[in-house]
């Protein structure tokens, strides 16, 4: 409504600027998640809505054991609330963005209920849950490619370190790299939940970083001389993505080591599904990669490890692990690491991963 009002005068035209609404997003979600934490953490433990721990785990972790968790949901209601608050809702990268993040929420929000409320250890049936996330992700990318919201045609991607260069996938292809990109970066977010904080702070640094390339993207003169994509709008975005960051900075003032509650299902498919989607808005998918480097490893060292349990099994009868235990975070702590300095060493990969983004900026 300010934004609207700007015309009256010069009190109300700071609205106008995209910097000040992502500001004002960041500290009004990181404000709101600081302030209703122990309420929902209060609420939660009322509720007997505890972490289960596998027996399978790190032995390390059986003291978690009931721990509240589903406390995504309090970085979902912030960032979304301050996204209403702060973004323009008029804008098709924040509505199709916003509407990723609650739907992969309501996602992890089923598995979570199922999981810790009615007691089914498994929680949703896993072809369930995938079966979710490709749906959302196959009609997100067939309406971008029916529906285009930008001048570009939707199946061009940007490649890192090339400004001349773009990957133009064949239409069909690209409605199934769309839903491969947001199952798979909600999945990679997931499989990283694995201790106090680490994935609430990588994701903080994750949608930071992106809020930043989306404020590029959305500006004629920025993005010409960066010998970028010029997305008229998509600056907007950079709202959404600071309103994420804030929430998960609220957010881990109470999930760090040692946490008092934890986002489960519900925050990590959340949080993936929308950085999948910003990487997706912004043609960006390939620099997700490196943003997101050490969610790439998560993954990988899951793949890595159960490729070679097989092969072993199959070339010698007996298997064996690459790893001590994966996803790779679990390793370390096998080696002896405190969880705390497991976590912090992560984040460090994170903020370097990112600078390593930002270079491509200039590396092109």
């Amino acid at each position: 409504m300010f934004y609207y009002l700007a015309d009256l005068g010069d009190v109300f035209n700071i609205f106008r600027y995209i910097t000040f609404r992502a500001a004002g997003a960041l500290v009004t979600s990181l404000g709101l998640a600081f302030v209703l934490g122990p309420m929902t953490i209060r609420l939660l433990k009322r509720s007997h809505v505890g972490q289960v721990v596998r027996a399978d785990g790190p032995q390390t972790h059986l003291v978690k054991a009931g721990t509240p968790t589903m406390g995504g949901a309090l970085i979902v209601m912030s960032a979304g609330v301050s996204t209403l608050m702060w973004a323009e809702l008029t804008n098709p990268y924040t509505v199709l963005a916003l509407m990723t993040f609650l739907a992969m929420g309501a996602i992890g929000f089923m598995d979570d209920y199922l999981k810790v409320v009615q007691g089914r250890t498994a929680g949703l049936v896993g072809r369930y849950k995938m079966l979710g996330q490709w749906t959302f992700g196959l009609g997100l990318g067939l309406f971008l490619l029916l529906r285009p919201i930008s001048p570009l045609a939707p199946n061009h991607t940007m490649l890192p370190f090339f400004s001349d260069l773009a990957l133009v996938l064949h239409p069909w292809f690209y409605v199934v790299f769309v839903g491969f990109v947001v199952s798979g970066t909600a999945n990679a977010v997931n499989l990283t939940d694995g201790l106090d904080g680490l994935a609430t702070g990588l994701m903080a640094i994750a949608a930071s970083t992106f809020a930043v390339f989306a404020y590029l993207l959305g500006r004629a003169d920025y993005s010409e001389y960066l010998g970028l994509f010029y997305l008229p709008g998509a600056g907007e975005l950079s709202v959404l993505a600071l309103a994420v960051a804030g929430g998960c900075l609220g957010f881990l003032w109470y999930n760090t080591h040692p946490a008092e509650v934890f986002m489960g299902d519900t925050g990590s498919l959340a949080l993936g599904g929308v950085l999948g989607a910003m990487a997706i808005l912004l043609k960006a998918e390939f620099l997700l990669v490196i943003v997101g480097g050490v969610f790439v490893m998560e993954v990988l060292s899951v793949v890595l490890q159960v490729g070679f349990f097989k092969y072993t099994r199959w070339r010698h009868g007996t298997p064996r692990r690459l790893f001590r235990m994966a996803p790779i975070h679990h390793h370390f702590e096998q080696l002896g690491w405190p969880e705390s300095k497991v976590v912090v060493r992560f984040w460090i990969l994170g903020i370097l991963c990112a600078m390593v983004a930002f270079s491509a900026l200039k590396i092109r």
